[in-house]
């Protein structure tokens, strides 16, 4: 590690004013920035916490029927007080991580980083979600922009996320056992003017929908609607854990399974 200041917030302003600063970087939960740092990969000469705001925190419904949850708001947090209202979300949550994962780690880092295997992506993506900064509203379709590419610019704070609430959904994750990121994950989602489904962990261009695989579940929600359909690895992360075609296979059985769960 090197030595940088810290700068502690207790409001937006107050944070959007500290980064302002030269080279000063928001920390959530630091889940992913704190290893970063450690590995001399970021070198920020000012960290700018977002754990101590309080109106960045909690989990309520809208007057509109969405679930909005503020984008400092812990896994763990997530995962207990949307079980009600969105039992998909709060299930995903749920198995993020390890339980200091779920605890430490919030859902507006997680998708200001927009880790190529990350859950919250396919929950706000395949949810028609929408991210809330410190400056505007950003539909998710418009929101993830490529691997740990997003429309965030420089310093902007991920203040809220607004999920509109499905009729219903699951979602599957194939765990990488080492790191408890998703090999594969899908996230399906049934709406009333239809299914989106969104694929993570899977991607070299990160977080996307599957969208052969809406119009068929679409027109019948059942694991069987995606017999026949099949994705190329080409495009598909390939590593040590798993080709780009064994990938590519993964998405069709998750996605199977995400369907069979929801119903």
């Amino acid at each position: 590690m090197y030595n940088f200041d810290v700068e502690t917030p207790t409001s937006i302003a107050d944070a959007v004013k500290a980064l302002g600063r030269e080279e000063a970087q928001p920390l959530g939960g630091g889940q992913t920035l704190i290893p970063t740092l450690k590995q001399r990969l970021a070198s920020p000469s000012v960290l700018v916490s977002l754990t101590g705001i309080a109106e960045m925190k909690g989990v309520c419904m809208t007057d509109d029927g969405q679930l909005a949850i503020g984008g400092a708001t812990p896994h763990a947090v997530v995962a207990r007080e949307a079980a009600r209202h969105y039992p998909g979300l709060a299930d995903l949550a749920s198995h993020i991580g390890d339980p200091a994962v779920r605890n430490r780690g919030t859902i507006g880092g997680s998708l200001a980083n927009n880790d190529p295997s990350a859950c919250y992506p396919a929950a706000a993506l395949g949810s028609g979600a929408t991210i809330i900064t410190d400056k505007r509203e950003i539909a998710a379709d418009d929101y993830f922009q490529g691997m740990f590419a997003t429309a965030l610019d420089e310093g902007e704070i991920v203040t809220e996320v607004r999920f509109p609430v499905p009729e219903v959904s699951h979602y599957q994750k194939f765990v990488q056992p080492a790191s408890r990121f998703a090999l594969v994950g899908v996230f399906v989602a049934r709406f009333g003017d239809g299914v989106r489904v969104a694929v993570t962990g899977a991607s070299n261009d990160g977080v996307f929908r599957w969208t052969e695989a809406e119009t068929a579940l679409s027109s019948n929600f059942a694991a069987d609607a995606v017999n026949g359909l099949a994705l190329s690895g080409a495009d598909m992360i390939s590593d040590l854990h798993g080709s780009g075609d064994y990938r590519a296979h993964l998405v069709g059985v998750m996605t199977k399974r995400a369907v069979a769960a929801a119903r």
